[in-house]
């Protein structure tokens, strides 16, 4: 009984489980995993994030505005990504924008990069051993179609 459960765990994580860590993974990370490694390098528009408000969950995130330094477009309503532990409802932090879905960088950098990398990677790994397992378990139902069904049985050619 307790080699069924096993299997039946095995088959809803090779199912459900990759298939659903692929989705979080590629939607989450991805899409921010370049706008991170050029915050990282100092890319983007320099600018000042304007602290407005904070909202808590499993962690703090401070949303606010973001200036940029020498004119332009001010984005509103964003995260600031490795923003400071102290911030406090209208104060401002030095940071880029480098085009992240959600938010801008703070200039005094982070661990946001690695966050966003490890997604993205966990993703591509969970996807590719997701769809091996798909090609795997479509060529064991084709062998098992092909053989014979039990003894004294003869394949004709």
């Amino acid at each position: 009984m307790a080699n069924a459960t096993a299997g039946w765990g095995m088959k809803f994580l090779l199912w459900v489980g990759l298939p659903l860590l692929a989705l979080l993974g590629l939607a989450l990370g991805v899409p921010d995993v370049a706008p991170a490694w050029q915050a990282k390098s100092g890319d983007g528009t320099a600018g000042t994030f304007i602290a407005r408000y904070e909202t808590c969950g499993r962690n703090c995130t401070w949303h606010g505005d973001f200036v940029p330094d020498g004119g332009g477009t001010p984005r509103n309503d964003v995260i600031v990504y490795d923003g400071p532990d102290d911030l406090t409802s209208g104060a401002t932090v030095a940071a880029r924008d480098t085009g992240a879905r959600r938010g801008v960088f703070a200039a005094q950098g982070g661990g946001t990069w690695l966050l966003f990398t490890g997604l993205a990677v966990a993703g591509v790994l969970a996807a590719i051993g997701w769809v091996a397992s798909l090609v795997h378990a479509i060529a064991s139902r084709c062998r098992t179609r092909r053989e014979p069904t039990g003894p004294g049985t003869s394949v004709q050619g």
